[in-house]
């Protein structure tokens, strides 16, 4: 476990969790609002989290994380991303359907952010974002980031870009 919150449990995730990420990522919402990952079969998101979260932390030391009720039951992924394409580390979060609308991307997504600043010693993190996506910029809102205009992309409209304002990294604890 990296990091807990009233209701929820973050940890890395493990190959051992390719079932729940290939079903999340299968999902329409995911597909509309953040892309397909090419994956259609449990062999496929072990594929996924090798290239992607699992190389993130062997090159970053953070990633994206599986986000579980306190029952263990996963209810989707948050954490921290490096894309080549921002300035800064960005907040990433996808949480399945059937737990959609009771809180836990917001409540994820603060304690991530707490977890940048506090254990990882980030100075700035930022998150992008459909311009349509309502909801998303209402997550992101609550969990304490700004509006900070709009991001190019190479194949399609912009996104909208959010950020922290905490200035100056808060010192970075044990890890």
């Amino acid at each position: 476990m990296l990091f807990e919150t009233a209701r929820l449990v973050v940890r890395r995730l493990t190959l051992a969790d390719a079932p729940f990420i290939r079903g999340l990522v299968t999902e329409p919402g995911w597909l509309g609002w953040i892309g397909s990952r090419d994956v259609e079969s449990t062999a496929d998101a072990e594929r996924y989290l090798r290239e992607g979260p699992l190389a993130s932390y062997a090159a970053h030391g953070h990633g994206l994380y599986l986000v579980s009720l306190k029952s263990g039951e996963p209810v989707g992924i948050c954490g921290i991303l490096r894309r080549p394409t921002l300035d800064a580390p960005d907040l990433g979060y996808a949480i399945a359907a059937r737990h959609a609308g009771k809180g836990y991307a917001t409540e994820a997504a603060r304690a991530t952010l707490a977890h940048a600043r506090h254990d990882l010693g980030l100075a700035r993190v930022v998150a992008i974002t459909d311009a349509d996506h309502v909801a998303s910029h209402r997550v992101l809102a609550k969990a304490g980031m700004r509006r900070a205009g709009t991001v190019a992309t190479d194949d399609g409209p912009p996104l909208a870009l959010f950020e922290t304002g905490w200035g100056d990294p808060a010192p970075a604890g044990p890890a």
